[in-house]
């Protein structure tokens, strides 16, 4: 299992907290940690990302359907990025 898309993504919303392809990213991943896996995320949201956050988008799907979201690293970093976006 590849984790270093959540490397990736931590970087992207550090670059810029607020930026459109932070905020998508962290809707994503917090779709994607749904306990009760019950993952509801507006698939449209991807033709807002550019082709290199889509494709980041994809690999962290991909990480999930691995059970990645399950790890303590995902965890972490999902925690991270939203005190990132909440600091600003």
């Amino acid at each position: 299992m590849d984790l270093t898309v959540l490397e990736e993504t931590r970087q992207i919303v550090s670059d810029n907290t607020h930026g459109g392809a932070s905020l998508l990213l962290f809707a994503l991943l917090k779709t994607l940690s749904a306990e009760n896996g019950q993952y509801l995320y507006l698939l449209n949201k991807l033709k807002d990302m550019t082709p290199e956050t889509r494709r980041l988008a994809y690999r962290l799907m991909e990480l999930m359907a691995q059970g990645g979201n399950e790890t303590g690293e995902w965890k972490t970093t999902v925690a991270e990025i939203e005190e990132m976006i909440r600091k600003g």
